[in-house]
């Protein structure tokens, strides 16, 4: 399975004290908006997102379809084929996508400890 970009997603309490931790860290803004309380942040091959008032706990997010650098990857799973595969392995998705269809989506689930997985495909 080819999942794509990893990166944590983290509920952050204040954004921009945040944002300075984690520059302090060495890592630059990648993308995002400030102003509407996220930002995607990169450091070599790490990425950390940063959600304020978004949602309740972290996420492991994947984006199936992108490099570390938010490029275009050649060749990728199809989120599609993800969640079947997942189904198919009798995986409980808590969120699921239409399995017709191109393009963006996504889909959930947790892991056995609970953390919640994001997979995210934005082409």
């Amino acid at each position: 399975m080819k999942l794509g970009a990893f990166s944590i997603s983290l509920n952050v309490k204040d954004i921009k004290a945040s944002k300075k931790f984690y520059e302090t860290l060495g890592f630059t803004v990648l993308a995002g908006d400030l102003d509407k309380n996220y930002l995607i942040m990169k450091n070599g091959n790490s990425l950390i997102g940063l959600f304020q008032g978004m949602f309740e706990n972290n996420i492991l997010t994947f984006n199936p379809g992108w490099d570390e650098s938010g490029n275009t990857l050649e060749s990728f799973d199809d989120i599609r084929v993800l969640q079947k595969h997942l189904k198919t392995n009798n995986i409980s998705l808590v969120q699921e996508t239409e399995e017709s269809g191109t393009g963006p989506a996504s889909f959930v689930l947790t892991d056995p400890d609970g953390n919640t997985i994001l997979i995210d495909q934005h082409i």
